[in-house]
């Protein structure tokens, strides 16, 4: 047993091993990204754990392992539920055997990007429980508590962080793991449980599935998981706290006015799905005021204002559904004040709490995202702009779709070029709408090598398939990059530990479209020449553009060459700057030059190809490819 400093995912991962996880599958995605990538960093030959190629292989891989007997663990983002919840939905009218947790992070407030999805609405319509813990401590130990509620009911169990919780740090009392059970998997073959073959097995197993949740709410009872606190007098406030605003509450409890909080009863709920109908009804009979803290979408206070219509309450109800707190982003001291002000009627310091909420959100400033210096999605934006250009079009006359991940960075300035963002893969059947749609301009589509692998290509194949004339950039760096490095199925198979790299051209190639090049971005020219070309012609055209994150370059010594500038030739025409938006360019302190930043600069030359003068000057290094 250890005293660690762990992060949320991490202290998931760690509760996880502690429990005897057999198999554990995940796609990237902030904030859950780090649970996975942890178990990775540490020696464990008797576990199975894999980067899956998207949400719904790594659901299906996990529920596969826990129909055998194991126990196994899925992580993913809350946008990677929508991805897996065919399978899941299908999985939790069967149930499991063994016991099968899905970790998912949601994100209030959006600090990841993607919309600010409350997971719990995914819970609700599966029937299947969700734990929500209020530290790395707490999620430490909810990780165990989840197997073991998912085998006494037989569902699989959901696990919900939010970004506080997922990325925040915290010292955890970790034991030491414990291995898988050393068991024979199981063999079932039963079409009444495993099928959907028809309408009476399906409907057998949703009310199995309905047992299952009335069953959870007895079992998480009999843990105590659900923690209801009353005070001394009844008639007082009463405040329900769901997940991570019970952290919130604590604080705000400890930093009050005994005179302001004088009778407060407290009920903190890790579980609102199955609802803590038993705990919530002693509440309500006890207090005669109730706020409701919860983050995102107001589904306890529903379930507790159904309640208290059952129940005769004459009290007082106070959440989102009277307006008092916002059903958007997280929530903090300041909205707990006015909701505990407006609870008790006093104006004042409802006014001053609303002031003071509303000033630390405007406060946040504002981020500009932008590629890295010598990143290779630079030359692609760049060739991309040139060749519409060449082929005859304003910028504005061409659509060109975004996809999820670094590729989207080109909706930035300098680039100003990428006009979606929808989901994974999205860019590819997006761009044959807007061909159905009648646009006598061509239309272009842009994605990265892991979102290609997560959900392009099936779009890919119907473009082929229906022959619709689009132009696909595919912009292959060999990482899945935006989320911190983690392979995917076309990195290099010296990073792939045990397994094989997926050749995405040959993939791509084996699709059939009706052409395919394969350029390094930073060839500026020779992909401009290609992609105009494309432009011109009818047919699905798949440019695949190829050079390693440069990142990932830089941290192994790989450099493409060197640049660098010439200050008698430099006017400071200022083209380099406006045009590439290099982080690692920059102007002297005196004014008189462009000068480059040699600790930001892979060498990559792109700067030089926009040099009038040719001040800025490049050298290839050889060897120095792709």
């Amino acid at each position: 047993m250890t005293r660690q400093i762990l992060t949320g995912n991490e202290a998931v991962a760690r509760g996880a091993l502690r429990a005897g996880v057999k198999v554990v599958t995940g796609y990237p995605g902030t904030p859950s990204t780090g649970c996975v990538a942890h178990l990775l960093t540490l020696d464990l030959p008797d576990r199975y754990i894999e980067w899956s190629a998207n949400e719904k292989v790594a659901f299906e891989i996990a529920a596969g392992a826990a129909w055998a007997g194991h126990r196994a663990l899925c992580t993913m983002k809350m946008s990677g539920v929508n991805v897996a919840y065919d399978a899941l939905i299908s999985i939790a009218y069967s149930g499991t055997n063994g016991g099968l947790v899905i970790y998912v992070a949601d994100d209030p407030g959006v600090s990841a990007g993607m919309p600010e999805q409350d997971t719990r609405g995914f819970a609700r319509m599966s029937q299947l429980p969700m734990l929500e813990p209020s530290s790395p401590a707490e999620a430490y130990v909810l990780a165990q508590q989840a197997f073991e509620l998912s085998e006494r009911t037989g569902a699989p169990v959901f696990l919900r962080a939010t970004t506080a919780i997922a990325l925040g740090h915290a010292t955890v009392t970790a034991e030491d793991p414990i291995p898988p059970r050393e068991i024979e998997p199981i063999l079932e073959k039963d079409i009444r449980r495993y099928t959907k073959a028809g309408s009476a097995i399906c409907i057998e197993q949703h009310l199995a599935s309905l047992d299952r949740l009335r069953a959870a709410e007895d079992v998480i009872f009999q843990m105590g998981l659900n923690a209801l606190q009353l005070s001394e007098e009844s008639g007082g406030l009463g405040v329900l706290a769901v997940g991570a605003t019970t952290a919130v509450l604590a604080e705000a409890l400890e930093t009050a006015d005994d005179a302001e909080n004088p009778t407060v009863s407290t009920l903190r709920a890790v579980a609102t799905n199955p609802f803590p109908v038993r705990q919530s009804t002693d509440l309500l009979e006890h207090c005669s005021l109730i706020v409701v803290f919860e983050e995102l979408e107001p589904y306890a206070e529903q379930a507790l204002r159904v309640l208290a219509q059952q129940t005769g309450f004459k009290g007082k109800i106070i959440g989102k559904l009277d307006g008092t707190l916002s059903p958007s982003g997280e929530l903090g001291i300041n909205d707990f004040q006015l909701a505990v002000a407006k609870a008790r009627g006093i104006p004042d310091r409802t006014a001053d709490a609303q002031t003071a909420m509303t000033e630390n959100r405007v406060a946040s400033a504002p981020r500009p995202i932008t590629v890295c210096a010598g990143c290779p999605h630079r030359g692609t934006y760049l060739a991309i702009e040139a060749a519409v250009k060449q082929a005859g079009y304003a910028k504005d006359e061409v659509m060109v779709t975004g996809d999820i991940g670094c590729t989207i960075l080109g909706m930035n300035p300098p680039f100003d070029l990428l006009w979606t963002e929808v989901s994974m893969g999205s860019s590819v059947s997006l761009a044959q709408g807007y061909v159905h749609s009648g646009l006598k301009t061509p239309v272009i589509a842009t994605i990265g090598d892991s979102t290609f692998f997560h959900g392009g290509i099936p779009g890919l194949v119907n473009a082929i398939q229906h022959r619709t004339p689009l132009t696909l950039v595919v912009m292959d760096n060999g990482w899945t990059s935006m989320t911190g490095m983690q392979v995917n199925a076309g990195t290099d198979e010296s990073f792939q530990g045990s397994g094989r790299r997926v050749d995405l051209e040959a993939v791509i190639r084996g699709l059939g479209p009706d052409r395919l090049d394969v350029i390094d971005p930073y060839d500026l020219q020779s992909m401009t020449t290609v992609l105009s070309e494309a432009l011109r012609q009818d047919g699905v055209k798949v440019v695949l553009a190829q050079r390693e994150c440069v990142i990932q370059a830089r941290r192994r010594g790989v450099l493409a060459g060197r640049t660098t500038v010439d200050a008698d030739q430099c006017v400071l025409c200022k083209r380099c700057l406006e045009v590439t938006g290099c982080p690692a360019l920059g102007i002297h302190p005196e004014g008189t030059s462009i000068v480059i930043d040699l600790s930001l600069c892979n060498g990559c030359g792109l700067c030089a190809q926009f040099c009038p003068t040719g001040a800025l000057q490049h050298a290839a290094l050889e060897g120095a490819g792709t």
